[in-house]
């Protein structure tokens, strides 16, 4: 099933990071970048970010693993989203906690 719209926007307005979280679409769902690097997913109307140690304690330790799609790894649920602030120091740190992206071999 895919994310509704509507929910994707809701997350963007209660993160309000403007044009420094980018998000795109991804097979009916929504991937959200953050200095080039993929910080979180929006499936099945349900916040997701990617597992790194310093989301985990920003989530309080042991918040609960979501698959975005069957037989995948399990990304952090974020069950609160009314805290725009905590939202923010959240994406942020799992970005820092992440590898800089490699750029593309281009092929000739």
């Amino acid at each position: 099933m895919s994310s509704d719209p509507g929910f994707l926007e809701y997350v963007l307005d209660q993160l309000a990071m403007g044009p420094e979280l980018e998000h795109k679409r991804l097979f009916g769902e929504y991937g959200l970048w953050l200095d080039g690097r993929i910080v979180a997913l929006v499936c099945d109307d349900q916040l997701l970010v990617k597992p790194t140690d310093a989301g985990r304690e920003l989530l309080g330790g042991a918040p609960p693993e979501v698959p975005p799609y069957p037989e995948a790894r399990g990304w952090l649920l974020v069950e609160d989203l009314d805290d725009g602030e905590a939202l923010r120091r959240l994406l942020r740190g799992t970005a820092a906690a992440l590898p800089v992206a490699k750029g593309r071999k281009t092929r000739r």
